[in-house]
């Protein structure tokens, strides 16, 4: 709990430390944009605002996040995190639309905006602070895995090169005493919608149910693998509730002669050490196998060959054989391209029982969860 804690905290005091700055440069900048009526400055100022804002959603959203979990939501509210993120992304391409049509407006009817040394002042000052603000709350965001603090990292560091941008068009109208403001605001607004669809699509994965990234998959199979007992590793799905927050479940193959007490023991163990290293909950499934060469692992290799042979079929698994009833089952991993599934799981059972005749096929077509 100490640890959600620091975090929050953290969290918050880099969103305030984001409000106090915006909200300094969107005041003189306003100034400087009213004296020299400089429709891109204005547009800055008003960029700032809603910067301004976003930490203010994000501080809402991690106290709201980090409510217990209670019988409406027994996975608790960290999901909120990404909502606050999507919200963020809204009021940034918001503004850029608003921004966009002012400055067609002005490119219509274009006016001459008049700079002087302290508008100069002002925008390398927005410049250098922007750049330094976003690279502070980016790498905040990046360390306390806050998509809402890198969304806003990511759009102070695209301020600045607005704010750069600002500054090409007033030497242009100075040197050459052309109204170029209007140009300069659109090229703003695009940066800005541009932003806002880019920080929106992080969130919105994360809420569909995004892939977990190879690394974190493929440490926990390598982790769980490396357990006496355990022969493969099947099956890794995760869900994600929030930062620190996520339940799953695996399958693992154990040999035959394993008991039941040695399975309990072992997936006790497993489950530990994935809660300790990932924060993450296991549910574990087991699979059988005989290593023993006996007739029931000759059937289990054979069947093995056959259906990996298939093209799209990624990986076989869970192999069972019921002698008695004459059952054959199993699950394959099957390539997303793969368009026809009907037509290859009857391939596939069309294969096996033209090797193995007389007995009934079932097979599980498994997703692709994880690498």
């Amino acid at each position: 709990m100490g640890k959600i804690t620091t975090r929050e905290k953290q969290i918050s005091r880099t969103s305030f430390i984001g409000i106090a700055a915006n909200l300094l440069l969107a005041t003189f900048k306003a100034i400087v944009g009213l004296m020299a009526n400089s429709i891109a400055i204005l547009l800055d100022a008003v960029n700032n605002l809603s910067d301004a804002l976003s930490s203010v959603i994000t501080i809402v959203g991690i106290k709201l996040a980090h409510r217990k979990p209670d019988r409406e939501h027994p996975f608790g509210y960290g999901r909120i995190e990404y909502f606050s993120a999507i919200l963020i992304a809204g009021l940034v391409f918001a503004a850029g639309a608003a921004s966009l049509i002012e400055s067609v407006k002005k490119i219509i009817d274009p006016v001459v905006p008049e700079y002087s040394a302290v508008t100069i002042v002002v925008i390398v000052v927005a410049i250098a602070t922007k750049l330094v603000l976003g690279r502070y709350v980016k790498r905040q965001g990046e360390r306390f895995s806050s998509d809402a603090l890198i969304a806003s990292g990511a759009d102070a560091l695209h301020d600045a090169v607005i704010s750069a941008s600002t500054l090409v068009g007033a030497a242009i109208t100075l040197i050459f005493g052309l109204a170029v403001d209007g140009i300069i605001g659109a090229v703003i607004s695009v940066f800005i919608i541009k932003s806002g669809i880019e920080l929106f699509m992080n969130p919105l994965n994360q809420i569909l149910g995004a892939r977990t990234n190879s690394e974190t998959t493929q440490s926990m199979k390598a982790d769980i693998a490396g357990f006496e007992g355990v022969i493969g590793v099947y099956d890794l799905v995760l869900h994600n509730y929030g930062h620190d927050r996520a339940v799953g479940s695996a399958h693992i193959e154990v040999d035959t002669t394993m008991t039941a007490r040695d399975i309990h023991l072992l997936t006790k163990r497993i489950q530990r050490q994935i809660v300790m290293k990932y924060g993450v909950f296991l549910t574990i499934g087991i699979y059988a196998t005989d290593r023993q060469n006996g007739e029931y692992g000759l059937m289990q290799s054979d069947i093995r060959s056959i259906v990996s042979n298939f093209d799209g079929v990624l990986q076989v698994h869970g192999i069972f054989i019921d002698t008695n009833s004459k059952l054959i089952s199993f699950d394959a991993v099957v390539d997303f391209k793969v368009s026809d599934k009907l037509a290859l799981r009857q391939q596939i059972a069309d294969a096996v029982v033209q090797k193995y005749s007389g007995y009934e096929v079932e097979i599980n077509f498994d997703i692709d969860y994880s690498d």
